[in-house]
């Protein structure tokens, strides 16, 4: 694997890229803490939490205007609102365009580029309901007031209707029998759900017995039209959006994803078309009938001639690498066009010339733009520093707007010159807090993992870190497993938050990680534990040989396969002093009860191999608990159910180990309520405090040898870039 060029993140770490005397560093080590004395505020939680955050933006027809939704969080309310902004995608002020004090989200451009389409909750709506707002301002017209609720719209090429989601029961016919079944679902004194058939449940909901379906409506108003509800199939159940189907330019046509799986068990998504009049059985096309994983994402070109789509090889494998797919509309012909390419397309959008294609790539711990030419040939990365994502792309040029974010930066607005990469911030929301915050520099570095293979790692550091003494180190461990960590802002476990309290703060992509190739991903599904854990320990292993790092202040901590990676070391040798356990796998077997615990596993389940199993489930090895654990769970989490955590703390307990369980009764897989997550960042600041103490200690080998103190000159492999 390639080495990462590093990324440097921060003006108030600088490098000395020729040491000199002892004299000259303790000048740099002044100036650093004058430079850091600038900011104001530290990287708190609390100041994260004033941020605002931005939405999936999208852009006019003539690329001169992106519409993008923006959320402001009340901590003291306890929520947030969000509401639509026009940006000039060339110098100009931004101009709020809702502010109803209710939701705004999922806006999409009319194609005469006069109007805006979104969903919105406001005033007396139960559910979502489909809104239009004219671009030169004025008062928000409702659309829609059906009582299911309206997902991810997008408008017709007249720019006169408007198509949407909504997951009805199709054993009702009017809208009137589908608000009173609502009600009365809501109201009855008798609580039960029935399933006869899998899946039950999706992250933090039960899945109930309606289908996804495509309507359309007259944006004057008026009865819904259904699209798909007579096709004798339905879009997807548990998270359907705006990558679920597309209209074909002349409107004539939609395109969609269905799960053609009966059994509940063995998922595996197919590419349909429908003519939008007159849907049914007869005139419904399956087009990737022969492939039995999942194709998925379907998007047609603009002049109408192709259709493109991601398709997967393995079923039920999400890091299946996702292949991008041609339909020739005309012929009828199929064609891949990144078979030889280690990658996953994602995030795709056509360029308005309908001879390329632009996606949001996972690439080697960043999120990098790629293009995608239909003639042919190897895929071209456009951009190379930071992560961008949510492409919208119009105009002449053409002119592509995304977000752009990374460790210090917060989704940022920005246009992006195809040809170039070069990428102009439009955005502002965030400048003046950031401004005052302090972070800590980041770099990428490399360093030998399990099977002799490079694992590539991001390290944060305190903003006032000075290597001339010895820090403690908190290591996080990514969930997924197949989800790598990027270059990319995090809101639930921010590491200039921790690095802010005094810890050196690093994630390392290990064995299994997305964006470092096919094997790579592929190489822990039938032994999830041993080389994510290797790769842990040798990950310490690199930072104890660094002469500014405390081996004997060391924490770790993750959630879901990061907490399952936490509970693994409980059970094993580790040099970690404390661990932060957040919706833990942590009894594999208990596991089934997930809401994708009925699926068919791919190497079989645990009564066909028992030893595998359990060697791979770290409650087998609770007799070796003996390190002080914190226990984090929400209740709504159904990903990883709440009895792990109940199970972990319990046996914590059992055995005398020091532990502490914090239980969120209003929480999914994740910590999502500002005053909740406020409450986690400082139970865990605590926790860490009381077993691992943050800030600079006794003074380095570095000081002792009277070098220079700077950081960038590592005991083994490690870059930064300017």
């Amino acid at each position: 694997m390639t080495p990462i060029r590093g990324q440097q993140r921060s003006d108030c770490h600088k490098q000395i890229t020729h040491p000199s005397a002892w004299a000259g560093a303790i000048a740099l080590i002044v100036g650093f803490m004058l430079a850091c004395a600038a900011h104001a505020e530290p990287y708190s939680a609390a100041a994260m939490w004033q941020l605002q955050r931005l939405g999936e933006p999208d852009i006019s027809p003539d690329g001169r205007l992106a519409v993008v939704p923006v959320t402001r969080y009340d901590v003291d309310a306890n929520k947030g609102d969000t509401d639509l902004w026009l940006v000039p995608t060339k110098p100009g002020k931004a101009r709020q365009l809702t502010s109803s004090g209710g939701s705004a989200s999922s806006p999409v451009w009319s194609p005469d580029g006069e109007m805006i389409a979104f969903v919105g909750k406001r005033g007396e709506d139960k559910q979502q309901q489909l809104y239009v707002i004219a671009v030169g301002g004025g008062e928000a017209r409702r659309v829609t007031n059906i009582p299911t609720g309206v997902i991810a719209p997008k408008w017709f090429p007249d720019s006169r209707r408007i198509a949407f989601l909504s997951q009805v029961w199709t054993d009702l016919d009017t809208w009137a029998e589908m608000d009173k079944r609502m009600t009365e679902r809501k109201e009855t004194k008798m609580t039960a759900k029935v399933w006869d058939k899998a899946p039950v449940t999706y992250w933090d909901h039960f899945l109930d017995d309606r289908q996804t379906h495509i309507y359309s409506i007259s944006i004057d108003g008026g009865e819904p039209q259904a699209i798909t509800r007579h096709s004798g199939v339905a879009l997807d159940r548990a998270e359907p959006d705006a990558n679920s189907y597309d209209i074909s330019p002349d409107g004539t046509e939609v395109a969609f994803a269905v799960n053609t799986d009966r059994s509940g068990i063995e998922p595996n998504f197919d590419i349909f078309t429908l003519p939008v009049e007159g849907g049914s059985p007869q005139n419904l096309t399956n087009l990737t009938q022969d492939n039995p994983a999942d194709d998925t994402a379907p998007v047609y070109s603009p002049d109408g001639r192709s259709l493109a789509f991601r398709r997967q090889l393995i079923r039920d494998f999400y890091a299946d690498r996702a292949r991008l797919m041609l339909y020739d509309r005309r012929n009828g012909k199929l064609r891949n066009i990144t078979e030889n390419w280690d990658r996953s397309a994602d995030g795709l959008v056509w360029s308005p010339d309908s001879g390329s294609l632009f996606g949001s790539i996972d690439d080697a711990g960043t999120r990098r733009i790629y293009r995608f030419d239909i003639g042919g040939g190897e895929p071209r990365p456009v951009t190379r520093e930071h992560s961008f994502g949510s492409l919208a792309i119009a105009g002449s040029g053409p002119v592509i707007v995304g977000l752009r974010q990374s460790f210090t930066e917060p989704p940022t607005l920005v246009s992006i010159i195809p040809r170039t990469g070069a990428a102009t911030k439009l955005s502002d929301f965030n400048d003046g807090l950031l401004s005052r915050m302090t972070p800590g520099k980041v770099e990428s570095v490399t360093y030998e993992g399990a099977n002799g293979e490079d694992v590539q790692m991001w390290v944060v550091y305190p903003p006032n870190f000075t290597p001339d003494r010895k820090w403690p180190l908190y290591l996080l461990l990514h969930g997924g497993p197949h989800n790598g960590v990027t270059d990319a802002y995090q809101w639930r476990w921010n590491a200039q938050v921790f690095a802010n309290w005094g810890y050196v703060t690093a994630w390392h992509n290990f064995h299994g990680s997305s964006g470092f190739g096919q094997a790579w991903a592929d190489s822990i599904t039938k032994e999830w534990m041993a080389l994510p854990y290797e790769d842990t320990l040798k990950a310490a292993d690199w930072f104890r040989a660094q002469p500014w790092i405390d081996s004997e202040r060391m924490a770790a901590g993750g959630g879901s396969f990061g907490g399952y990676l936490a509970s693994a070391l409980l059970g094993k040798p580790h040099p970690f002093k404390t661990l932060v356990a957040h919706a833990a796998v942590y009894n594999s077997y208990t596991q089934y009860a997930s809401d994708f615990g009925a699926d068919k596993k791919r190497y079989g389940e645990f009564w066909d191999d028992v030893e595998l199993f359990a060697r791979n489930s770290p409650h087998t090895f609770a007799k070796n608990f003996n390190t002080p654990t914190l226990v984090i769970h929400g209740q709504l989490d159904m990903r990883v159910p709440v009895n792990h955590g109940l199970e972990l703390f319990n046996t914590l307990q059992n055995r005398g180990v020091p532990s502490k369980l914090v239980y969120f009764p209003d929480e999914n897989h994740w910590i999502l309520k500002p005053q909740n997550s406020l409450f986690w960042y400082e139970t865990h600041r605590q926790w860490l405090e009381q077993y691992v103490r943050p800030g600079p200690g006794e003074a380095s080998a570095v000081a002792t040898a009277g070098q220079s103190p700077d950081a960038t000159q590592p005991a083994t492999n490690q870059s930064t870039a300017d």
